[in-house]
């Protein structure tokens, strides 16, 4: 995801061998922690740019520490691979590249005279001095004169523990940035305490969302080990505590003297900013802090193993899976939890940076596999905020911010359901996903909803009063009208899962008929979608997308790719717009859309085709370099699509429960389940030539069908496929049927 746009610019994809093929008998040992490269998505270059940073934090972390390279705003990340200066270490809480920081706090060693601004006190360094992993960072930084100030970082949900070793003959320093210049932030010293505490009310996001939120911030506590030789504030009309942006603590030190601080932060008060340090590092002991985070990665980093892989691609696959387990982060604090929908305190569980648009796609259904024991929670929030806010966010950060298009927590929801997680409210779900789908935004037909759009209401489905008057969002009236009618039909067959679910058959046929809206776009003459406007004439073929074109979002039906089949005319002419949607370099992997559409031969009886496109897309868009991710990683969602397709299956409808199987990477995939079980996916004879299946058992039954389901996988399964050079006629008798189809009638004026 990025900025929307009216269309996407096609790319064509260069397929590129990263890696070698390994002997049979390789082994890659180690701990699963120690093949996780951080790096990857950090640097520009042969591949993209995926906007991520080496975070130091727990799976789920609340807060995401990393070394600061550049200083962080909307389009730009804390660290980027090419710099060659660090400016600080920071507590971030931003997600994304296109998405804010907020509530953040700023740690920074330095000897000499004090210097408190970014560009001042930067200090060089080397990627050859910095050992980035999830669990721990170190560098070096060259203070001058020979001189080297070396910093260490380990972290805990909500915590920091930072070492800092000063050079001999040095006044050492340690600076705490509260707030940038023109942020009214406060920090405060207390000596006898060993103290720096404060506040930053920072948050981006508040030029997006309807709130204004007066009670936001992100509270800290900096407790040293070592008294101070000197302290104080600075800012604007220092030294007075009231305008301080910053603060700083000075220290007697010899060579090798080792500053250590501890770091809470909270978005409930200084106190539970303390009261979380107590919990999370009790005791001055580095090792240990680090060595738990160390054993909490192992553990889920270790769910997913693989057999017939180089070193690069097991770092690329474990790197993947990191990068998965981030999103959404943790927003509760010891039972209670600040809501920014309503800005008061509650009690229970919260989550925060769901980057919905772009994760209910992968990254979601990856985290029922691996990390189950969230979902409850995850959806919990969400309805949460639906309780607090009015409605379940888009993309929360941690308030509304009106950034894409759809409901798409309606998927989130019906893929709980539908794969049988309990521990939420399922009657205050219903509630949710209806008021998404019956309710248009306040004041739907005074705005036209561009992508943030400043002093809006909170934007739900943009233009919902249009569609349930014509069937559809039209293009003259509401931004992005094309894109919003095709997501927002899955989002109605997700809505009438949940109606099912609950027994409500009326609303479940409602809004399965309904799901079916996208065919109101569909121009037979073209055979591609296309936007309408409020008459029922076409739109420009250019209007109406969001991050695209009519390329990219004729192929959007997640719901009922069987339906699209048949509109195209069947299978054949849908095979052939679809070779030439690849062929004309329109699948733009680089952005969330197309990501399903590798897999869509599956539905058409060229499974085959679906093998080797797979394969093409995963060579070309992944590697084990700075640069190998290409596009923004999006909380997870584009190592989400790669950890999927290694494993050799996809959720094309993530909420029905149901992967559509591809062509595996290796030899063999493991994947180690929450409740004991394992699934297994053997690929026979896999090679970088051997991509196209041949025959395939699933539990030591013939599988005919391209579709691995989520009750099968979690049961404990093995899967294995015969793999050889030359396509196959395997899946190809396949034929799931459309929707409804025989019983959907009427005219465009109206509703289906």
């Amino acid at each position: 995801m990025g900025f929307r746009i009216r269309a996407a610019v096609p790319v064509f994809l260069a397929v590129l061998a990263f890696s070698a093929s390994v002997p049979s008998g390789a082994e890659i040992k180690g701990d699963a922690v120690d093949h996780v490269n951080p790096y990857i998505g950090t640097g520009s270059g042969k591949i993209g740019y995926g906007g991520t940073m080496p975070f130091v934090t727990p799976p789920f972390g609340m807060t995401d520490w990393t070394p600061q390279t550049r200083q962080n705003k909307l389009s730009v990340v804390s660290y980027k691979y090419e710099d060659t200066t660090i400016s600080g270490f920071i507590g971030t809480h931003q997600p994304a590249i296109w998405m804010g920081d907020y509530g953040y706090v700023t740690l920074m060693p330095e000897i000499g005279e004090l210097k408190t601004t970014p560009e001042a006190r930067k200090l060089a360094f080397t990627h050859s001095d910095e050992i980035a992993r999830p669990d721990y960072y170190s560098v070096l930084m060259d203070t001058g004169d020979s001189k080297r100030i070396r910093a260490e970082m380990t972290a805990t949900e909500r915590c920091a523990y930072m070492r800092f070793t000063f050079p001999a003959g040095a006044d050492s320093r340690i600076v705490v940035e509260a707030s940038r210049p023109g942020i009214d932030g406060f920090a405060k010293v207390d000596a006898a305490a060993h103290e720096i505490t404060g506040y930053n009310p920072d948050r981006v996001d508040s030029g997006l969302g309807p709130f204004k939120l007066p009670n936001f911030k992100g509270y800290f506590v900096v407790q040293f080990r070592k008294s101070f030789s000197a302290a104080g504030t600075y800012g604007p009309n220092e030294p007075t505590h009231a305008d301080a942006t910053g603060a700083f603590a000075s220290f007697a030190t010899h060579d090798g003297d080792v500053i250590e601080a501890r770091v809470g932060t909270s978005f409930i008060s200084i106190e539970q900013a303390r009261a979380n340090l107590k919990a999370e590092i009790p005791e001055w002991d580095f090792d240990s802090v680090q060595k738990k985070l160390r054993a909490e990665w192992n553990d889920k980093l270790s769910r997913v193993s693989v057999e017939g892989a180089s070193d690069d691609q097991v770092k690329t696959v474990t790197t993947a899976l990191y990068h998965a387990l981030l999103y959404p982060r943790i927003f509760s604090e010891q039972g209670r939890y600040y809501s920014a929908f309503d800005d008061t305190i509650h009690s229970g569980e919260s989550y925060t940076a769901y980057s919905i648009w772009d994760t209910f796609r992968a990254e979601n259904s990856l985290l029922t596999l691996v990390a189950p024991e969230r979902i409850p929670g995850m959806i919990t929030a969400l309805l949460n905020d639906y309780q607090e806010g009015g409605w379940m966010p888009k993309w929360p950060n941690p308030s509304y911010t009106n950034i894409m298009i759809g409901t798409h927590a309606d998927s989130l929801v019906a893929e709980a359901i539908n794969k049988h997680f309990t521990g939420f409210d399922y009657d205050l779900a219903w509630k949710a996903v209806y008021k998404d789908a019956m309710t248009p935004p306040d004041d739907d037909t005074k705005h036209t909803w561009y992508d943030r759009e400043p002093h809006t209401p909170y934007e739900a489905r943009a233009g919902l009063t249009y569609l349930k008057q014509l069937g559809y969002i039209p293009t003259d009236k509401t931004a992005e009208a094309a894109s919003s009618t095709l997501e927002e039909s899955y989002d109605d067959w997700c809505v009438a899962q949940v109606a099912k679910a609950l027994g409500k058959t009326k609303d479940y046929e409602f809004f399965l008929k309904r799901s079916l809206n996208y065919r109101h776009l569909f121009n037979k003459e073209t055979g591609f979608m296309q936007g309408r406007k409020s008459d029922g004439s076409w739109a420009d073929p250019k209007d109406g997308w969001t991050e695209g074109d009519h390329w990219v979002y004729t192929w959007a039906v997640m719901h009922d790719l069987p339906g699209l089949v048949a509109l195209m005319g069947g299978r054949d002419a849908y095979n052939a717009r679809l070779d030439e949607h690849f062929s004309g370099g329109h699948n733009v992997h680089s952005n969330e859309p197309s990501h399903h559409y590798p897999y869509l031969y599956d539905y058409s009886g060229a499974a085959w085709k679906t093998q080797a496109r797979v394969r093409e897309v995963a060579n070309a868009e992944y590697a084990n370099l700075p640069s190998g991710i290409d596009g923004d990683d999006d909380c997870g969602q584009m190592s989400a699509w790669y950890l999927f397709t290694a494993l050799g299956f996809y959720p094309v409808n993530p909420a029905s429960g149901d992967y559509m199987i591809g062509s595996p990477l290796f030899r063999k995939m493991t994947l180690r389940l929450a409740n004991g079980k394992t699934l297994a996916v053997i690929a026979e004879n896999n090679s970088d030539k051997n991509v196209y299946i041949q025959s395939a058992t699933l539990n030591g039954k013939a599988l005919d069908e391209p579709v691995i389901r989520y009750d099968e996988i979690i049961a404990g399964a093995t899967l294995k496929l015969v793999m050889g050079p030359a396509p196959s006629n395997w899946g190809a008798n396949w034929r799931p049927a459309p929707i409804a189809a025989s019983s959907v009638s009427g005219s465009l004026s109206g509703k289906p």
